[in-house]
């Protein structure tokens, strides 16, 4: 998942990832190139990598009534609960050359 090549990375260090699908259009293209901090601070509304059925997923973290969501932009994908904060892997810091100052909030 690293962009670090064969010497590695701190455990904490931003790396990139490329968009695939559609499940955070409208807000994330497919193609789109991200760069995530695995030490960025996780709240309601950030963009985050997470660990989910052992897969990693790109979504929003909501919470709501003291619960946790993966949630995706697009409707066609569902929401799924998660135990908490702990599935996060890492926090969106930029997008397409661009810092989230921004956070958007959909529905």
């Amino acid at each position: 998942m690293s962009t670090c090549g064969t010497s590695g990375c701190a455990e904490n260090e931003p790396y990139a990832l490329r968009v695939l699908g559609d499940s955070m259009l409208p807000e994330f293209k497919e193609g789109v190139v991200i760069v995530i901090d695995p030490g960025g601070v996780v709240r309601d509304g950030s963009y985050v990598i997470a660990k989910h059925n052992d897969e990693l997923i790109f979504r929003q973290f909501r919470i709501y009534q003291d619960k946790y969501f993966l949630q995706p932009l697009n409707d066609l994908y569902e929401t799924v609960e998660v135990a908490g904060p702990e599935v996060v892997t890492g926090v969106v810091a930029q997008q397409a050359g661009r810092r989230r100052k921004d956070r958007k909030h959909y529905r």
